[in-house]
């Protein structure tokens, strides 16, 4: 491990400045009076590191835990430690604006009273969201209630909307169950447990909403007053997410750089899946930020962990992470180029001495190896140029063909513990993997690969990778994690346009059962006043605007007359009460009926 200052004591000093008070209540708990958040279950970080972490990480993960409302400057505030993310409060002339209240209801409506409890019953005069990602938006009800907008403004970068959704619309199902495995939610709290994903601690589970922006941030430089709060916004989309937003506040000489900028190398790809990011365009914002901001800051703060004091020390802040997604990217590039592939690449990319050094610049959350892995396959794709790989066999047929060859199921778990004996544990994997998948029901294989797993995340530094070798051998051990996740939210479901309505039905059917089927609806949207037509042929679901092709081709089975949320009600099965329709009701039902609805709960580390 490269030569780390553990007795450089400056982010302690940061997390902790400005502290005013602790939460009096550690619990944070829904309407039924389940637990949604535990401030205090990461008091065993108090502690010296064990054997069972690596120090770094755990170091890490004391800063992240740190719990309670804190004075950034004069006039704005930050609650800490009661979700993944931080809830930032500005106080204006009449009350205060929000900024990124957290995942959960409940968790942000703890943040507002810990903020009230000690500043005052300030009532809520603007509501601003940095980026489109659900710990940055999911409590917002808390802050603005249904009926108690008031003419509240709603501020978020354009295009906000759209990708707050996407993500549910394609992949939601997979991403939300590789995600209990990311931040190990399932996982014990403890030394021998989870710790913190590197970001944060870890996420909430309550209740996730989605007021709407009123007002949309399109162009770099604009400016907004909320409440007396001068505002200047700079737009940095495709960086940590598709629509995201760094924010000053001149009049407190403070910069909200929201994730563009945290105290850990970030991910180009996250371990539960995304859109690989690009990490060229994200330096180039950095890059934007040190220009178009330049002296007017003297503190720099996140929407993850502690601030940056100081003209100079948010320079070289900002600095160093710019030239850290920038030197990923480059490098990963100029070793494709000379022939290496993905995997060949991480194991040669080491950072240059003064990064490798510098605590914001470790991987916690983001790791160098799976970065460079991401750039690689954003560039490259899934194939690495060598036709062996072209058609390999799937997993549990590529292990039943190594198991056999070397020798059965009990030679195959030998040499697996053989080699982790000898501490690579990495291979131990690599064959303790082939014998549970060419025989899932052998606990010998199973005990032995959920034992590497464990040596593997006590020594990770990475938050995220330890907690998916943690799931792993818990479920290698017979307990499967849960998908807690509300995948039904009525107000994000709301927010779908039509299209990605139906592109969510689209990647629902069950091809090989629609193979025969040939459906033709129309959905004559009264308060979009937009017909969309939904053709069902060959086991694809397909969609256009009917006005963009009059005369239309061919009357529909079924037309039906309504509204959104009609729409989304007859969806859910709830039958086509007040929806006037043209043609056979019952064609609906056979489409809805050609639709998958999987159990999230799927297995990942056993066939």
């Amino acid at each position: 491990m490269t030569e780390l200052a553990f007795d450089d004591t400056q982010d302690f000093e940061n997390a902790d400045r400005g502290f005013v008070a602790a939460p009096a209540a550690p619990l944070v708990t829904d309407a039924d009076g389940t637990v949604v958040w535990d401030a205090q279950a990461y008091g065993f970080l108090d502690a010296d590191c064990p054997p069972t972490a690596h120090p770094s990480l755990w170091r890490q993960g004391r800063l992240c835990a740190r719990t309670g409302l804190y004075e950034v400057t004069t006039g704005i505030y930050q609650v800490r430690g009661l979700d993944l993310s931080n809830m930032t409060l500005v106080e204006g002339d009449q009350g205060v604006i929000v900024i990124d209240p957290l995942i959960s209801v409940e968790t942000a409506a703890a943040a507002l009273a810990l903020y009230q409890e000690h500043r005052g019953p300030r009532p809520v005069t603007g509501l601003i969201y940095t980026h489109s990602h659900g710990d940055h938006f999911g409590g917002s009800r808390a802050i603005v209630p249904h009926g108690d907008g008031g003419g509240i403004p709603v501020l978020a970068p354009a295009d906000f909307l759209e990708h707050a959704v996407a993500e549910n619309v394609y992949a939601g199902g997979a991403m939300s169950r590789r995600a209990v495995y990311m931040y190990g939610t399932e996982l014990p709290k403890g030394p021998a447990g989870q710790i913190g994903v590197g970001l944060g601690t870890t996420t909430s589970t309550g209740t996730i909403s989605l007021v709407p922006p009123t007002i949309d941030v399109n162009h770099t430089g604009q400016e907004e007053t909320i409440d007396g709060v001068r505002i200047i916004f700079q737009l940095t989309p495709g960086t940590e997410a598709p629509a995201e937003m760094n924010i000053l506040f001149p009049g407190h000489r403070a910069l909200c750089v929201a994730e563009n900028a945290t105290h850990t190398l970030h991910n180009i790809l996250t371990l539960r899946g995304a859109v690989v990011r690009d990490p060229r365009v994200w330096a180039h914002y950095l890059n934007e930020t040190l220009q178009f901001f330049a002296g007017q800051a003297d503190v720099a703060f996140a929407s993850h962990h502690w601030p940056t004091w100081g003209e100079r020390e948010i320079a070289c802040f900002l600095s160093d992470q710019r030239d850290l997604y920038a030197y990923l990217h480059d490098q990963t590039l100029r070793l494709l180029n000379r022939g290496l592939t993905g995997p060949e690449i991480a194991e040669e990319m080491v950072l240059p001495p003064a990064l490798e050094r510098t605590w914001s610049a470790r991987g916690y959350y983001g790791s160098v190896s799976h970065n460079v892995k991401a750039v690689y396959q954003r560039y490259m794709g899934w194939f690495d140029g060598n036709p062996a790989h072209l058609w390999e066999h799937p997993p549990v047929e590529t292990a039943r063909r190594y198991t056999a060859d070397y020798g059965g199921i009990r030679a195959i778990t030998a040499r697996g513990l053989e080699y982790a004996a000898v501490d690579d544990l990495r291979f131990a994997a690599t064959l303790l993997n082939h014998a549970v998948f060419a025989h899932p029901d052998d606990m010998a294989a199973r005990e032995a690969l959920a034992s590497v797993y464990e040596r593997l995340a006590h020594g990770a530094e990475n938050g995220t990778w330890r907690n998916f070798y943690l799931t792993g051998a818990m479920e290698l051990r017979g307990t499967l994690a849960r998908v807690s996740v509300d995948m039904g939210n009525p107000e994000m479901a709301m927010a779908l346009t039509v299209g990605q309505l139906i592109d969510s039905l689209a990647v629902r059917v069950d091809g090989p059962r629609a193979w025969d089927a040939d459906l033709t609806i129309d959905w004559e949207l009264t308060d979009e006043r937009t017909t969309w037509r939904l053709n069902l042929s060959n086991g694809a679901l397909t969609h256009h605007t009917v006005e963009a092709f009059r005369p239309r081709p061919h009357p529909a089975d079924l037309v039906m007359s309504l509204t959104k949320p009609q729409l989304l009600a007859a969806l859910a099965g709830q039958g086509l009460d007040g929806v006037a329709t043209d043609g056979d009701p019952a064609v609906l039902a056979r489409l809805l009926a050609l639709l998958d609805s999987p159990d999230p709960d799927f297995p990942i580390v056993t066939p």
